[in-house]
């Protein structure tokens, strides 16, 4: 077997539909040789449909990352369908949810239950998950990415999320600082804007087609994930052997340029 992740094996979360990063990581990372386990949350239906849609079967496991019971038995979940001696080899995290309150202008009104609902899932969940899944990487190391939109700035509507993922960003440098001693990476991917479900739950995101189309350097397609997704899965792999608590942007260059 060939590619870039043959052999490895990796847990993707936050496939809800074709149109996401996460699937195309997880269809890129099995085209490269992984094999896949995908995590859901809610409709695990949906998520099974979605999972057949990749080019090799791949399991599905409920995962609320706000649920201790469900990261605790997490480990042990990838064993049933991975074996019980397995290896994990790399994590996505692609989890992000914030309340309606939390998004769309309401910036100074928004309620402490709704701020702290966004950074628990958005920022605070890449440590629950990533803590879940070190049983299986401790003893030899690996590789976690998680996706980001860039949070050096204040984007129109992001509001709350924005904050969240400045929160998954400083998380990702201390998860390196802590665990590069097991070997194990942490990077971020701060993709460009896609058309995914999850942006449309983001009032006023069609702003964000004007900022990118005028101001990418090499232009930015919102209707394709997939640039974003190669960078996720070549972090996961072993050509950056030395590279942890690193931001890479996928957005065309946008983030690299005034206004």
């Amino acid at each position: 077997m060939s590619g870039l992740l043959a052999g490895k094996n990796i847990l993707v979360t936050g496939v809800l539909m074709d149109s996401s990063i996460a699937f195309h990581a997880a269809r890129l990372a099995q085209n490269e040789g992984a094999r896949v386990v995908l995590t859901g949350y809610g409709r695990l239906s949906l998520v099974e449909r979605i999972a057949g849609r990749l080019p090799k079967p791949a399991p599905v496991i409920e995962l609320d990352v706000t649920d201790q019971h469900h990261l605790d038995g997490l480990a042990g979940r990838i064993r049933e369908h991975l074996g019980e001696d397995a290896r994990l080899d790399g994590v996505v995290h692609s989890i992000a949810f914030a309340p309606g309150d939390a998004l769309g202008g309401g910036f100074l009104d928004t309620r402490w239950e709704s701020v702290a609902t966004a950074v628990q899932v958005s920022a605070y969940s890449l440590k629950s998950l990533t803590m879940a899944c070190l049983p299986l990487m401790e003893r030899h190391g690996g590789s976690v990415v998680g996706l980001d939109f860039d949070a050096t700035v204040a984007w129109p509507s992001y509001d709350w999320m924005g904050v969240a993922k400045a929160a998954l960003e400083s998380t990702s440098r201390y998860l390196a600082r802590d665990l590069g001693s097991s070997g194990i990476r942490c990077n971020l991917v701060a993709a460009g804007p896609v058309k995914t479900m999850a942006a449309r739950s983001i009032p006023g995101f069609e702003t964000f087609h004007d900022v990118w189309t005028d101001r990418a350097p090499l232009g930015w397609d919102l209707s394709d994930p997939e640039p974003a997704a190669r960078g996720v899965v070549a972090l996961l792999s072993d050509w950056f052997p030395r590279t942890t608590g690193e931001i890479v942007h996928v957005d065309g260059g946008v983030h690299a340029v005034g206004a």
